[in-house]
């Protein structure tokens, strides 16, 4: 039988190119679909990895995608260097889009264009508001934080539902289950005329700039990266562990809420069901294709986003269903997760105890001369 064997010294080569290495098994085995679905595969590989950047609108649709996924990543990549394990962001997206959605459904004609920094501030306080509920039940009753925070997901969702079905819905909306559409002044300024690529491409790139100082080179970014790989020597030197849970989670939940409002005020101009777009849950890939690294963070964000972007084209353009996107994400992180096993692995052939016993019974015994 096959039996992992761990390596005596995993390559770090091979560590750093393992999703490239799984970003080619993922085309392979996308290949491999297109044909079994009786599609053309060379026309789906484009439609996934040449339209979403073929010319400059391309890109700025891509930016639409990515800004969420990049900032709710470097979010996570937080919570998960430190050993906390936020699998709820996309509740803490959905109060973050809550949060500033509100405050832009106060704006009126007359508004400043400065009404957008309350806006995305109360986004980042809304998506801190979510993440404090599983710190605060992680820390006093030493609740689950996997559980509580994915399980919040589905009480954001709800919220969301009684409020644009009821107090928050739009009188003049024709029944519609979705709040007054924003007002003008509260739209994120576009980087260029025509496009609608906006301030939110900086916003997440000053992002990046920030977690890679605080990650590593400040001290309590140091603190927080020795609480998740070494436990007890963080205890040993005198680190918070809930100093660390409270961080972690807030600076995370602060992320989502952040890409909530972008979203809101963004490309949507409302609030409607439809907010939850599923970002929250592929930033984990995310985070982890780009190594919990902001670099690399950045660059899966972008890959990421071609596949949002390539289901969409590929339900209108192939004929396939909505999953395609799912899938494609799904074979990503399943190819990563295998290319990191057998970095850290190697297979070995063992027979069994029961096979290795009737071999040595099968042996003829040796006769004393």
């Amino acid at each position: 039988m096959l039996k992992l064997e761990a390596r005596p010294q995993p390559s770090g080569l091979m560590s750093w190119l393992s999703p490239l290495l799984a970003l080619a098994l993922t085309v392979l085995v996308g290949i491999g679909l297109f044909m079994l679905l009786g599609k053309d595969p060379v026309r789906g590989l484009q439609v996934f990895f040449v339209e979403p950047v073929k010319d400059a609108r391309a890109w700025a649709e891509l930016s639409i995608k990515a800004v969420p996924l990049v900032l709710i990543a470097l979010g996570l990549a937080v919570c998960f260097r430190s050993n906390v394990w936020n699998i709820g962001a996309e509740g803490q997206f959905i109060l973050g889009a809550l949060g500033g959605g509100w405050v832009a459904m106060q704006a009126g004609p007359g508004s400043s264009g400065w009404i957008v920094v309350p806006i995305l501030l109360a986004g980042v306080l809304g998506g801190m508001f979510w993440a404090g509920i599983t710190a605060l039940l992680r820390d006093r009753f030493n609740a689950n934080e996997i559980l509580v925070s994915l399980m919040l997901v589905y009480v954001a969702e709800l919220l969301l539902g009684y409020l644009v079905y009821g107090p928050w819905k739009d009188p003049q909306g024709f029944n519609f289950p979705q709040t007054v559409t924003f007002a003008a002044a509260t739209k994120l300024p576009r980087l260029m005329e025509g496009l609608r690529a906006n301030i939110g491409v900086l916003i997440a790139l000053a992002a990046v700039v920030l977690a890679w100082l605080f990650m590593f080179r400040t001290y309590a970014g140091y603190r927080l990266q020795v609480g998740g790989l070494a436990p007890l020597a963080a205890r040993y030197a005198g680190f918070s562990s809930r100093s660390a849970l409270w961080t972690a989670l807030l600076i995370s939940g602060g992320a989502a809420g952040l890409a909530g409002a972008l979203e809101a005020v963004g490309p949507l101009g409302q609030l409607t069901p439809h907010v939850p777009a599923g970002y929250g849950f592929a930033a984990i890939i995310v985070a982890f294709v780009g190594r919990l690294h902001p670099g690399g963070i950045t660059l899966s964000a972008i890959l990421m986003s071609m596949f949002f972007i390539g289901g969409e084209l590929a339900q209108s353009r192939l004929g396939l269903p909505k999953s395609i996107t799912g899938v494609f994400q799904g074979l990503l992180l399943f190819s990563l997760l295998a290319c990191d096993t057998l970095i850290h692995y190697r297979l070995r052939w063992q027979r069994s105890a029961r096979a290795a016993a009737q071999a040595t019974a099968a042996q003829p015994v040796e006769r004393k001369a």
